[in-house]
């Protein structure tokens, strides 16, 4: 028993121990045993766990053993010794969990590195580099949950603490995203703006980074459309209150004198990183976190993306899956990075070439990729017409809310000033939010909105 192998060890109490079988066997996998006959010895309780839920015997391994045709004699032979072997000696239950448990973190790293190599070395040729982030990321996310669930009885103390306790959220300034949002946005959420080209994705993403800063919060501006300077000119103009074409035309004293005040009056701090289009992924990002934290003391509080369709994927080739398995898988990557780093991150997706023109889109309208709504905690288009930018007016339009009720103000409208990159609260213009909503009776659209609606619960 002293010289007993982990492996051995595991396999003897999946077999005899049914409260350790139930625990562990949901983590544990056929690869992380390094012998072949140990590895089949799993996979026949784990096939025989899955059909029949219990846990099969002895003797019932070695019959469906001895029915298989792809193991060599050595193999058959080695397999047979150790189950004849394993005998029902007690072992502490909770020492057993917690040295499973590291075997299996310890394995899932060792298997990780070696996959890494292998894609590194150019020896895989659905992967490329860009995975090695995310294979290593998942294989120390591993560890048993020690979580059975929520008492409903027991823990309503608990609960009734978590009703009344105050959310952190980074409030928006303007006055119906508060109101949408109940305060702001929370951390560990995606939030999405759907708009066409040129209607003010990008403008709402830097106003809204431009609030944030004269806040005193600290923010990350990762742009893969524009450059820095681009990025960093728009902030001028929205926080310098200025025309965005005479800032070129500012003496340097003047233009260094109030961005010495901006700096006075807020403790935050922003920083801008360019990447070059469709080729930064979530793995970049986390690699420019751990950069600025370790070189500049820099942690930010919120995170913008612009935009998310022109990101990449640390799972996949472009070309090797269609575009909406890899666009959620960008959405889900990003979601991702907001909760490990427990930030907000506000992005933007485009319209498809139908919602382009169109006065009222809806989630089909979601370019690329049907399954962004699944994943995002608030989405909303911003919708522009002749019209509304005679006026200086956008309209929004809720189409994802899980911060609250999105068929409440399901639409508002919000003043732009493109000169000055600013977005500000307007009053309701009536008449075209209720020729808006003349539209959305129609019934093909009515239809529409139905399936949308039971997909948006579904997905909640």
């Amino acid at each position: 028993m002293a010289t007993e192998r982990i492996e051995e060890t595991i396999l003897r109490n999946l077999l005899f121990t049914e409260e350790y079988y139930r625990k562990t066997v949901p983590f544990l996998k056929p690869d992380y045993f390094q012998e072949y006959h140990e590895k089949v010895i799993f996979e026949e309780i784990l096939d025989f766990s899955v059909k029949y839920d219990k846990v099969p015997t002895q003797e019932v391994i070695i019959i469906n053993l001895q029915n298989r045709t792809d193991l060599t004699e050595d193999t058959f032979n080695q397999s047979l010794e150790v189950i004849r072997g394993l005998t029902d000696e007690w072992v502490d239950f909770e020492w057993m969990i917690d040295a499973t448990e590291k075997w299996c973190q310890d394995r899932a790293i060792y298997l990780a590195l070696m996959q890494s190599i292998k894609i590194a070395d150019g020896g895989d040729s659905k992967l490329d580099k860009g995975a090695i982030p995310s294979i290593l990321q998942d294989a120390l996310a591993v560890s048993f949950d020690e979580h059975i669930g929520h008492d409903y009885i027991e823990q309503a103390t608990d609960r009734y603490e978590f009703y009344h306790r105050t959310e952190e959220k980074i409030p928006f300034d303007l006055e119906k995203f508060n109101f949408i949002t109940k305060g702001g946005i929370s951390n560990k959420t995606l939030n999405i703006a759907l708009a066409g080209t040129g209607v003010g994705k990008s403008l709402f993403m830097c106003h809204m980074a431009s609030a944030c800063l004269t806040s005193g919060i600290n923010v990350l501006y990762i742009t893969c459309e524009m450059a820095e300077e681009k990025i960093a000119e728009r902030i001028d103009a929205n926080l310098l209150n200025c025309n965005i074409k005479d800032i070129p035309e500012l003496p340097e004293v003047l233009y260094t004198s109030k961005v010495q005040e901006i700096a006075r009056k807020t403790q935050g701090k922003l920083i801008i990183k360019e990447y070059p289009t469709a080729s930064a992924h979530s793995g970049h990002f986390k690699a420019l976190l751990s950069d600025l934290n370790l070189k500049k003391d820099f942690k930010p509080q919120i995170i913008f993306i612009d935009y998310l369709n022109i990101c990449a994927s640390s799972r996949y080739k472009g070309a090797v899956v269609n575009s909406y398995t890899y666009v959620k898988a960008i959405a889900e990557e990003l979601r991702g990075l907001a909760v490990e780093h427990n930030v907000p991150i506000v992005s933007a997706t485009q319209t498809t070439r139908a919602g382009y023109g169109s006065s009222d889109p809806d989630l089909t309208d979601t370019s690329e990729s049907f399954g962004l709504p699944a994943t995002a905690d608030l989405m909303f288009a911003l919708i522009s017409t002749e019209e509304l930018e005679s006026q200086n007016r956008l309209l929004v339009k809720q189409l994802k809310n899980r911060y609250n009720d999105p068929t409440s103000n399901k639409k508002f409208m919000i003043g732009i000033d493109r000169s000055k990159m600013r977005l500000y609260d307007v009053a309701e213009d009536t008449s075209i939010l209720n020729s808006s909503a003349e539209e959305e009776e129609m019934p093909q659209f009515s239809e529409t909105q139905n399936r949308l609606s039971k997909f948006a619960e579904w997905n909640v």
